[in-house]
């Protein structure tokens, strides 16, 4: 699958091993519109098989990350996700960003840039690494929209914070500011805004400098180790680790720590 090129609502950019996706409606805080879904999930599937791509960095233009679903577009009865006219075709998620997003193996770093919520908070929550700018929020608004955490939420919430403080967030429906997201646990980091790309471009390039096969097969033991038991994990764990000892990338290791450099993985 090719990774398809920017487009006038999701910018598309790779640098190194790195892949951008920037979501480009910085008038409506990056409101998801359906074509913009489309396009998410069609670039991020590309990229969880190109070889060449090893780290994803999902971001906004502009003061927001992600406003969630375009609701203008909703109520006019135009959006592709909630309008009546398209109903239960669209219980249909398995192309939907935030089913696309849980289950790539490529590691994707949120750059939060600015107010994430609703559907973007969702997606946010989905990464596996957030660094928030000091400008960002998190806007669990649901309960006050009438609506649940529809995109992964209610799934991730209490996995990442725990029963009482995932209940705090969902049920209360506040605003929380960088600051309190990280002393919550929703993000890994706040940085400076001028800072922000920065130190995600830092993180990202330091995961991609790894094994990627490694990486990889890392975070697909993590995700399916959620759903069983510890037994269960480390049978499946012994049987990504046999191959994963066979490749060149491990050789690669073992030579570079023997002669004391800084080792050149290939993905093979």
């Amino acid at each position: 699958m090719t990774i398809t090129s920017s487009t006038e609502e999701l910018l598309v950019a790779q640098e190194g091993n790195v892949l951008t996706i920037t979501l480009n409606r910085p008038d409506r805080l990056n409101a998801i519109s359906g074509p913009m879904l489309s396009n998410l999930s069609t670039v991020l599937q590309a990229a969880n098989l190109d070889r060449d791509v090893r780290a994803v960095i999902l971001t906004g233009a502009g003061r927001g990350f992600c406003s969630g679903l375009d609701l203008k577009d909703q109520s006019s009865g135009e959006g592709e996700v909630l309008s009546g006219n398209r109903g239960y075709q669209l219980f249909d998620l398995h192309n939907s960003p935030p089913i696309v997003i849980n289950r790539m193996d490529k590691p994707i770093v949120c750059a939060l840039n600015g107010a994430a919520a609703g559907y973007g908070m969702d997606m946010a929550l989905g990464c596996d690494i957030r660094i928030a700018s000091e400008h960002a929020k998190m806007g669990a608004v649901f309960a006050k929209r009438g609506i649940v955490p529809e995109s992964g939420g209610c799934w991730y919430l209490p996995r990442l914070l725990g029963w009482a403080k995932a209940a705090e967030v969902a049920f209360l429906g506040d605003i929380l500011d960088a600051n309190r997201s990280l002393e919550l646990g929703l993000v890994n980091k706040v940085v400076k805004h001028e800072d922000l790309m920065t130190e995600a471009n830092r993180v990202a390039h330091q995961i991609a400098n790894n094994a990627p096969l490694a990486v990889q097969a890392t975070k697909r033991m993590m995700r399916l180790g959620m759903e069983e038991s510890f037994e269960a994990a480390v049978d499946h764990i012994l049987l990504q680790l046999l191959p994963l000892a066979r490749t060149e990338d491990f050789k690669e290791s073992i030579s570079a720590f023997s002669e004391r450099r800084e080792p050149q993985f290939k993905g093979r």
